[in-house]
């Protein structure tokens, strides 16, 4: 379980502090349900995402994670000057998971289709190619709940597929929450949605009501 307490959250800009881009955030998202965050562009999905993940923070507020919480797929985590093999060494250990490091070494070079690039430092990557990396990198260890952004999308349509399933694979033992732009995406691996609009944040028990009340806002 993941509990969110009157989070609210802003940059600075050049000009001082910006505008709210999430204010008094309240929510209770279940380990066992995959949530759809919903919104318009700058609505703040990839913002709440990060700080559900904890790369960032809150200016005002707390995020309590009742679970074992991946980082967000596809973002972040990657030192650019270490191979892709040194990095999934690195978080492999972080994890404790030394005694089968080579196993899950094989399954992260296997699941991204690095090939010889897996040898390669990952500031020589494409972006594609860095999801890829983190995607494989999340799916090889076991978690409550995990995050993603957008990470269906990387890749060709091969890939996409094998992130799909393996999407599928994971909603018998774990939850998901997702930020995609695609209806049909979120339609097929979310049951239940978040609509973020004008800095607040509202449940709906089914992703097809959240996605209805987004296109509501957008006729307003």
């Amino acid at each position: 379980m993941i509990v969110i307490k009157d989070v609210h959250k802003r940059y600075k800009t050049d000009h001082g502090p910006g505008k709210w881009v999430l204010q008094g955030i309240n929510l209770t998202i279940p380990r066992n349900v995959n949530v759809g965050l919903i919104g318009s562009n700058g609505a703040g999905k990839s913002t709440l995402l990060r700080i559900i993940g904890g790369i960032d923070h809150p200016n005002k507020g707390q995020v309590e994670r009742r679970c074992r919480l991946s980082w967000p797929m596809g973002h972040g985590g990657l030192e650019p000057t270490l191979t892709g093999r040194q990095n999934a060494k690195f978080v492999c250990r972080i994890h404790g998971h030394q005694e089968d490091l080579a196993e899950r070494l094989a399954f992260v070079q296997d699941f991204s289709e690095l090939g010889a690039a897996f040898n390669e430092p990952v500031n020589t990557y494409s972006s594609g190619m860095r999801s890829r990396l983190q995607f494989g990198l999340s799916l090889a260890f076991d978690f409550d709940i995990y995050i993603s952004d957008e990470v269906t999308a990387a890749g060709d349509a091969a890939f996409r597929n094998k992130a799909a399933a393996a999407f599928k694979g994971m909603a018998d033992r774990a939850g998901l929450i997702m930020v995609a732009h695609s209806d049909s995406t979120l339609k097929q691996f979310c049951e239940a949605g978040i609509l973020l609009y004008q800095g607040k944040a509202h449940w709906f028990d089914k992703i097809e009501e959240a996605l209805k009340a987004y296109k509501d806002t957008t006729q307003k």
